[in-house]
């Protein structure tokens, strides 16, 4: 960094620039993968991922994300991206959709969905064709809270993913996964393979299971490092330029 004994504020005094450099010091402990929600601090969006059956070349995923903040998930919604580990694509989709289609030139007939190696999902329109649907869709990226409305705290969506291999040892787990909604911004954890999930018919005589199932958690960040120092310069009577700590 380079001098600081002076600004476009005028001449920094010795007590200010001791301030300042407690400050600046302090910002650094504010990074995005250790804040949270002060008000909320528990608080946080589940990502279910289960692998309901296997396909020629891959496999079937219901993706499932429970809202279990205080805070509604509001207009214009939630959107989930991720990396895949291999080159696998995305051959169809019910519930939502990506953003992209990606580069598919060297598929000849059958086109995927989606091609891009860190693909973007939205949720589907209230309105959507019942044929394009599944539980829990199409309702904007809306997600009440599961504290105020738990029967509809959650959303999900279908996904075919190809080129994937079809079995437990030859899928690998998507990378990178990041979660964007209105308000506070999100950090995802790293998805885990957990035990798969159970699911009961709707007359409550049998229960089927996932055949994989990975898990990750999305926690609320408030607290960034330039928000923290921005906020230094209300006590400060002579502070040295933001410009010139942020550029050298």
């Amino acid at each position: 960094m380079g001098s600081l004994s002076s600004s476009a504020f005028g001449p920094v005094k010795p007590s200010s620039f001791a301030v300042l450099l407690v400050l600046l010091l302090s910002c650094s402990s504010f990074s995005s993968t250790e804040a949270y929600d002060a008000l909320d601090p528990t608080g946080n969006i589940t990502i279910k991922w289960d692998i309901m059956s296997w396909t020629p070349d891959g496999y079937v995923a219901v993706v499932t994300m429970y809202n279990f903040q205080r805070r509604d998930i509001q207009a214009p919604g939630w959107t989930l991206g991720w990396t895949w580990a291999k080159k696998e694509v995305i051959w169809s989709m019910m519930g939502a959709q990506t953003t992209e289609q990606g580069d598919c030139s060297k598929f000849k007939g059958n086109i995927p969905h989606s091609c891009k190696k860190d693909p973007t999902v939205v949720d589907l329109l209230p309105g959507t064709p019942y044929n394009q649907q599944i539980a829990n869709c199409c309702k904007g990226g809306v997600i009440n809270s599961w504290f105020k409305d738990p029967g509809n705290a959650a959303s999900s969506f279908q996904v075919s993913v190809g080129a994937a291999g079809t079995t437990n040892k030859a899928v690998r787990v998507p990378r990178n996964f990041t979660l964007k909604a209105p308000g506070p911004g999100y950090t995802c954890g790293p998805a885990k393979i957990v035990r798969p999930s159970k699911f009961v018919t709707a007359n409550k005589r049998r229960v089927s299971q996932a055949l994989s199932k990975f898990l990750l958690k999305a926690s609320a960040v408030i607290y960034r490092c330039i928000t923290a120092c921005l906020s230094c310069w209300v006590v400060i009577s002579k502070p040295v330029a933001l410009y010139t700590i942020l550029s050298e």
